[in-house]
């Protein structure tokens, strides 16, 4: 076959599947070229198979490959969603309109990554194929199941721009084009903490040292774990913090105790594990704070937090500062650290664009959607670019 043919639907097939073990690790990764944590067999897999998918979570699995002589060239991995949960591209009032008029909204098929708002390839095309035919016969493909199993719309989630591009030029059934913004570190090939911290104001330079200081002058100490290093106690404790989180907020912990067990043993090398010890603790052994980060590529993603008491900068320095050391011993370009919070932007997290595509079937809503995300993207432009007047950069230099 010609992998430049412009046509790819001669030579290929698409099916459907509603399980990752039809593919190997090895085949499905290789169609993943950057390396991205939360599009690897080992991170999809280990959420279908532990119970966080299904009735109770509203995400149910549907992958889509493309096979050419019997070899795995093309796929994605996209969800039946019975509801909003779990996505962080909220889009409740176009259910909510929906149910005014009389209309379903849900089920709606979902390109994402369940709970996961972290921008990565959806359109998974291996190195060596075209990636805009076969990205284009994915789209198809998902376009005419949804249209078949009478869903209402199709949403790519936190894409990369080359896939929205494309999405938004999709032949006879553009998508609806939409931004969000998040905060990113950068690194300016830093050799330490403290070269970053120069290149900070000296305002903000003396209000990051003073909250690291908060944390060794508590005596608390911080280790940086991989996955593969923990213990079955140890990953009980990681479960329980990031349950405590909802426990104290607000949503449903949808990731098991059985997940993060599955990371330990089968994605341990991608896995990071910030534990932070108490010696005056009346159990000093055990950890009183964690946060689970990713590793892919040249990015470092942080997900998950909790702690079990108070300490005054834990939780930044747990989740930002561990982090961005990290990043720089690695010398990791990117850290994201999840989705939200414009406090991150002062301890030097720039705002950046997130984007998303939809496909909306009923004429009406579609012409409803596009105007409001006409109206929208202004605002979220004017106030991602408005916000980097927060940054702590001095004016006298040039970063990422």
């Amino acid at each position: 076959m010609s992998t430049d043919s412009p046509s790819v639907e001669a030579h290929t097939q698409v099916e459907v599947r509603s399980t990752l073990a039809d593919a190997s690790a090895a085949e499905w990764n290789a169609l993943n070229a950057d390396g991205n944590p939360f599009v690897r067999h080992e991170f999809l897999f280990a959420l279908e198979t532990t119970g966080c998918l299904g009735e109770a979570s509203g995400w149910h699995p549907r992958y889509f490959f493309i096979h050419d002589e019997g070899e795995l060239v093309a796929a994605v991995a996209a969800y039946v969603k019975t509801n909003s949960y779990g996505e962080f591209v909220f889009d409740w009032s176009w259910a909510d309109a929906y149910q005014r008029h009389g209309e379903a909204y849900y089920p709606k098929l979902v390109v994402g990554i369940p709970f996961t708002p972290a921008t990565g390839p959806r359109l998974l095309v291996r190195e060596d194929r075209n990636f805009e035919p076969h990205a284009q016969l994915l789209t198809r493909a998902l376009l005419q199941y949804a249209e078949t199993e009478g869903f209402s719309s199709v949403h790519h989630l936190f894409v990369p721009e080359r896939e929205q591009r494309l999405l938004t030029h999709t032949p006879g059934y553009p998508h609806l084009a939409r931004i969000d913004c998040q905060y990113h570190w950068q690194n300016a090939a830093y050799a330490s903490f403290d070269e970053f911290l120069g290149t900070c104001t000296s305002k903000r330079r003396k209000t990051l040292r003073r909250e690291r200081r908060h944390v060794t002058d508590a005596g608390l100490t911080l280790q940086r774990r991989s996955g593969s290093s923990l213990s079955a106690s140890e990953w009980a404790d990681v479960h329980d913090f990031y349950t405590s989180t909802f426990d104290r907020k607000w949503g449903n912990p949808w990731l098991t105790l059985g997940f993060f067990e599955r990371m330990g043993s089968h994605f341990g090398d991608a896995t990071l594990i910030v534990f932070a010890y108490d010696p005056a603790d009346p159990t000093p052994e055990r950890p009183v704070a964690c946060s689970v980060m990713f590793e892919g590529g040249d990015t470092l993603y942080g997900r998950y937090w909790g702690c079990r008491r108070d300490y005054h900068s834990l939780h930044f320095e747990t989740c930002y500062y561990q982090g961005i050391e990290h990043c720089i011993e690695r010398g990791l370009q990117r850290f994201e650290p999840g989705a939200q919070g414009e406090h991150k932007i002062t301890r030097g997290f720039q705002p950046t664009l997130t984007r998303s595509a939809h496909a909306v079937f009923h004429p009406g809503f579609r012409d409803a959607i596009e105007e409001f995300l006409k109206e929208e993207r202004p605002y979220v432009e004017q106030r991602c670019s408005g916000l980097t007047d927060l940054l702590p950069f001095r004016k006298d230099l040039q970063v990422p």
